[in-house]
């Protein structure tokens, strides 16, 4: 789950043609917006994954992004969280097969826009960097795998299932200077959210083609202030994409990917609207199929806040005997780029112990 009106709000940057009555209408106008389709293809229940193309571009959609949380440890034991996310959103649809414009025309197809945050000791380093699509500047592709936006790169090394991501913030040497630098071996098949891959975002059938990898091991360096941190964890990669995503009223959503000790997974994501929550999420077990929650079985609550931002949670997947309490550490985890949210690293606590990340967008301003 992600904040696909992000990607929406990247042609507010390029072209002056999407700033209108949306730009004063917050969430309710994004929503309209993404409502018609204007010859973008809309993902359906009964839709199909297929891979490995799948882990490439949309470009018939309207936006889509590559997502990674990792719950990190350094050689001292001290808990390091680290994110990094690439959006694309099209400003006109493309066949997948379609000749690409020659980059001297400066094309606009697409747009693109990347995250990547660090989280450690209470402080929190975040960076967001921009660019057009048909340049070479910014682009993903299917196989080998790989995305990219400027030097900050996620690709298939030298096995499929063995990735190498690399990001750079900076000028090395300075204090402002931070970096990660990541292998992750994927020890487990793709996850499919929802019915076979279609995810719901609403009651009245709004939503995306979503799947995860929830078994990546990683390994690395992460580099803050000149310091150099050897690191080793695990993390969590979302893939989604669609044409028609939020509804109008829904307010912001809160998603939570969890690592439970026990070695089951759980995803649980909760979008908000007037007179109620539309709510869903996979319980994927240590062993055997993942399970598709509806709404009406799970319960998640907030507890305590901070600044506004609930960072206390209660959920509870009754029928697989969960009660949880989920935690973020101290300090502020906005990622305070052109629209911000929070993401943050979790504790939990409760019938079973563990680490995630959360997600929560819309809250305050």
């Amino acid at each position: 789950m992600r904040p696909g009106w992000l990607a929406v709000w990247l042609c507010v940057w390029l072209t002056a043609g999407c700033s209108g009555p949306e730009h004063e209408a917050g969430f309710a106008g994004l929503a309209d917006n993404v409502q018609a389709l204007d010859g973008f293809e809309q993902p359906a229940p009964g839709d199909l994954l297929v891979f490995p193309d799948d882990f490439g571009p949309h470009p018939a959609h309207r936006i889509e992004w590559w997502y990674l949380t990792a719950n990190l440890q350094t050689e001292a034991g001290e808990p390091l969280g680290l994110q990094w996310t690439q959006f694309r959103q099209s400003i006109e649809p493309r066949a997948l097969d379609a000749e690409r414009p020659e980059p001297s025309t400066w094309p606009l197809q697409a747009a693109w826009m990347a995250h990547a945050a660090v989280s450690y000791q209470g402080q929190h380093w975040f960076q967001e960097r921009l660019a057009r699509g048909d340049l070479g500047q910014a682009g993903a592709v299917a196989e080998p795998f790989k995305v990219w936006l400027d030097h900050w790169q996620m690709n298939a090394s030298d096995r499929p299932d063995h990735w190498q991501l690399a990001v750079s913030q900076g000028q090395p040497g300075k204090d402002n200077h931070w970096a990660f630098d990541l292998a992750l071996n994927n020890q487990g098949q793709p996850v499919a959210h929802g019915d076979n891959g279609f995810s719901a975002k609403s009651g009245s059938g709004e939503g995306s083609m979503y799947f995860s990898l929830v078994n990546l091991e990683v390994t690395g360096t992460v580099t803050l202030a000149g310091e150099q941190l050897k690191v080793h964890g695990k993390a969590w990669f979302d893939r989604e994409w669609s044409s028609q995503f939020l509804k109008a009223g829904q307010q912001g959503w809160d998603w939570f990917a969890l690592h439970l000790d026990s070695g089951d997974k759980l995803m649980v994501f909760r979008l908000r609207e007037e007179g109620g929550h539309y709510q869903s999420g996979t319980w994927i077990p240590r062993s055997g199929a993942p399970v598709a929650l509806a709404p009406d079985q799970l319960r998640l609550e907030p507890g305590d806040g901070s600044g506004g931002v609930p960072t206390r949670w209660r959920l509870q997947v009754p029928a697989q005997g969960v009660d949880l309490e989920l935690v973020a550490p101290e300090g502020d985890y906005t990622n305070d780029g052109l629209f911000p949210y929070w993401e943050s690293p979790v504790s939990v606590l409760g019938s079973h112990s563990g680490v995630g990340y959360m997600e929560l967008t819309g809250y305050g301003d």
